[in-house]
C-alpha cells in the first residue's frame, strides 16, 4: 500500500500543534502567577488567556481537516500553502488581541472566519465543478 504524503495538512497540523501548545503554556503562566489552580479565579487576564486557546480548539480542527480534504481532491497547491500559513499567523494575532492589543483579536479572529468560510465554499464547489470527472474510492473486503 503506496502511502498517501498531505504535506500542506502535514505542515499545518504540526504547527497548529505547537501553537496550542503555546497557548497552553500561556494559559499556565497566568495560574502560576496568579496562583489559581482550577476555574479562571475571577481573574480577568486568565479567563482571556483561556479564550484564546479555546477560540483556537474550536476553528482549528474544521480548518484542518478541510485543508486535508481539499488537498486530497485537488493536490498539493501553492494557494492553500498560503491560507494554511494566513490561518496560523491569524490565530497567533488573535492570541495577542486577547491580551489587550485589539487590532490582534480583530485582524485574528477576521482572518480565521474568512479562511474558514473560504476553504469551506471551495471544499462544497469541488464535487459540483468535477462531476463526472472524479474518482471514487471502493472500499474492497479481504478474507485472511
Amino acid at each position: 500500500m503506496e502511502a498517501i504524503i498531505l504535506p500542506v495538512t502535514l505542515a499545518t497540523a504540526a504547527a497548529c500543534a505547537l501553537l496550542n501548545s503555546w497557548l497552553t503554556f500561556r494559559v499556565g503562566q497566568v495560574r502560576r502567577a496568579e496562583k489559581i489552580l482550577v476555574g479562571d479565579g475571577g481573574s480577568t487576564r486568565l479567563t482571556a488567556r483561556m479564550r484564546a486557546q479555546l477560540n483556537f480548539v474550536e476553528h482549528a480542527p474544521f480548518v484542518l481537516i478541510l485543508i486535508a480534504l481539499i488537498e486530497l481532491a485537488v493536490g498539493t497547491e501553492t494557494w492553500l500553502w498560503a491560507v494554511a500559513a494566513l490561518f496560523v499567523a491569524g490565530r497567533i494575532l488573535h492570541a495577542f488581541g486577547m491580551d489587550g492589543w485589539f487590532p490582534g483579536r480583530t485582524i485574528g479572529i477576521t482572518v480565521t472566519l474568512l479562511v474558514t468560510v473560504g476553504l469551506a465554499g471551495y471544499a462544497a464547489a469541488i464535487p459540483y465543478f468535477a462531476f463526472g470527472e472524479s474518482e471514487t474510492i471502493e472500499l474492497v473486503e479481504t478474507s485472511g
